[in-house]
């Protein structure tokens, strides 16, 4: 049994012979930081290898699927991301879903951050800065999520952004400890989307929950910190300026960072005027969605920044 969950030994060691070997044998499973729905366990064998398995027992979780899909995808883009050893969605033969992957070692840039000398993360925010440059140079005609169905397209923008905070926002719109005044104004811009967001840029691929804890970083063989992997991707062709909003909202990006983005991509004037204020606000609307009131404070802070605005 792992983290009070329904997931045998047994079932664990028939996932990690399939990945090394019959003759491989698991020998210790450590609790990684997860979601809400599956557990994330470090997997570690009798040999000393070591993968990632994210595991959602007992349920038909295609979300991982879809993970798994996408780091294929930004792996064969050439971006550094974990390589994916196996993935299944459950069924009535083996019922739960997960995906299971190579371990990166590394620390998170949020911990680079506070560790390493201001030159050295200097140099990470420069390489940091290449990569998002590289992901987003993938542009095509539409805008969606993507996974294997390929069904999410459309040419408007603000639809498909609206579309992705719907749900979120009918909750936070129903919570009496938020204030009235505050509920009102999120739900008149919501509709109004289509006035403020409109741009010339092309759909560009963007990751979508980029910021540092989702940045693996370690010293290569000469001693210098590197970028080694980007993970969890939710990866949709988007807005850019999206993205850039959500890398400031959670102070992943320095300076250096944006130095150097603008000077492969420029912006538009009206990012600053208008539309940065707005993005950082719907993160926040999800996050008092899936997390509750503790998130209520920066929510009203990033709505004070939309009243300008809108």
């Amino acid at each position: 049994m792992t983290g009070g969950e329904d997931i045998s030994w047994k079932a664990l060691g028939r996932i990690v012979r399939e990945w090394a070997g019959d003759p491989a044998e698991l020998t210790e499973v450590i609790p990684l930081n997860g979601g809400s729905v599956n557990n994330t366990l470090l997997l570690v064998t009798g040999d000393f290898r070591k993968a990632v398995l994210k595991i959602t027992p007992h349920r038909v979780n295609r979300d991982l699927e879809t993970e798994a899909f996408q780091l294929h995808h930004l792996k064969s883009l050439g971006l550094p991301v974990p390589e994916v050893y196996a993935a299944h969605t459950a069924s009535l033969d083996d019922p739960n879903s997960f995906v299971l992957m190579e371990y990166v070692e590394g620390i998170t840039l949020a911990n680079a951050h506070k560790q390493l000398p201001a030159d050295q993360y200097d140099a990470l925010q420069h390489e940091l800065a290449e990569l998002v440059l590289k992901l987003h140079a993938h542009t095509r005609d539409s805008y969606g999520k993507i996974d294997a169905t390929g069904n999410h397209q459309t040419t408007d923008w603000p639809s498909f952004y609206r579309s992705m905070y719907d749900h979120a926002v009918q909750v936070v719109e129903q919570m009496n400890d938020l204030p009235i005044k505050v509920r009102k104004k999120i739900e008149k811009l919501h509709v109004r989307l289509d006035q403020f967001l409109v741009h010339q840029d092309k759909p560009r691929l963007c990751h979508g929950d980029l910021w540092g804890q989702n940045v693996l970083v370690a010293q290569d063989a000469a001693g210098d910190w590197r970028i080694r992997s980007l993970l969890d991707p939710s990866l949709r062709y988007g807005h850019a300026e999206c993205e850039l909003a959500y890398l400031d909202l959670f102070k992943t990006c320095t300076k250096r960072f944006r130095r150097d983005y603008h000077a492969g991509h420029k912006l538009d004037d009206d990012y600053h005027r208008i539309r940065k204020p707005i993005y950082p606000l719907y993160p926040m609307i999800n996050n008092v969605q899936y997390f509750g009131s503790a998130y209520i404070s920066p929510l009203l802070q990033a709505a004070e920044q939309v009243t300008a605005v809108a």
